[in-house]
């Protein structure tokens, strides 16, 4: 299996970094919408957004793959892609937990989701897809369609890296009305961050057999 690295925001060019998350602290994120190289032609493995945040008693961490889809194109599934969700618990840049996330179907063709490794859970997450999921710990997992939540101006990008004038419009959103294919798990704090004030998390793809 190899692993498709591509970067932004903070970027190395199939990982999708999340700088490190205060546990008290904003949501963290970063984007990368189909403009790595390595996963361009590849929308099951192309990660658009990973967003990391604290909810209470839990670490809730959300890739977004398939990006631009326009509405009432389903989502994107994709039984030979690993989505792994890295987590760093003590800031030396490796990963001290690997969430695994893949999609599958059963014997009728319906869509489903396994979680494996989850901080904490004993036993695998699996379920279909477009459902909330309950895990043990009251923990939740979810993959499916969403609408894109990344808010950005390509318009104004463009034009401002055209012309040298800032150009960006604060109302106008070209994700607007696209979908993604969203996976989102939650983990608990106490099983995931130890006596750590700070995670990293980043996110990786590896598609079977490349």
């Amino acid at each position: 299996m190899t692993i498709i690295r591509r970067l932004r925001a903070v970027s190395l060019g199939g990982l999708a970094l999340v700088a490190a998350l205060p546990l008290v602290s904003n949501p963290s994120h970063a984007a990368d919408h189909a403009d790595a190289p390595g996963t361009k032609d590849d929308a099951a493995a192309d990660i658009t957004d990973v967003y990391a945040w604290v909810d209470g008693d839990k670490v809730v961490a959300s890739i977004g793959i398939a990006g631009f889809a326009e509405a009432g194109v389903p989502a994107t599934y994709d039984p030979d892609v690993l989505y792994t969700i890295h987590v760093d618990q003590d800031n030396d840049n490796v990963s001290d937990f690997d969430v695994l996330i893949q999609f599958g179907q059963n014997e009728a063709g319906d869509w489903g989701i396994r979680v494996r490794d989850l901080p904490g859970v004993a036993d695998d997450v699996v379920g279909p897809v477009e459902t909330v999921l309950e895990a043990a710990l009251g923990l939740r997992v979810f993959g499916g369609l969403r609408g894109d939540a990344f808010f950005f101006d390509l318009d104004g990008f463009r034009m401002t890296t055209m012309t040298g004038d800032l150009s960006f419009d604060s109302t106008r959103d070209s994700f607007a009305g696209t979908n993604v294919t969203q996976i989102v798990v939650e983990m608990a704090v106490d099983a995931v961050a130890s006596k750590s004030d700070n995670l990293r998390i980043w996110a990786s793809t590896g598609r079977k057999g490349a």
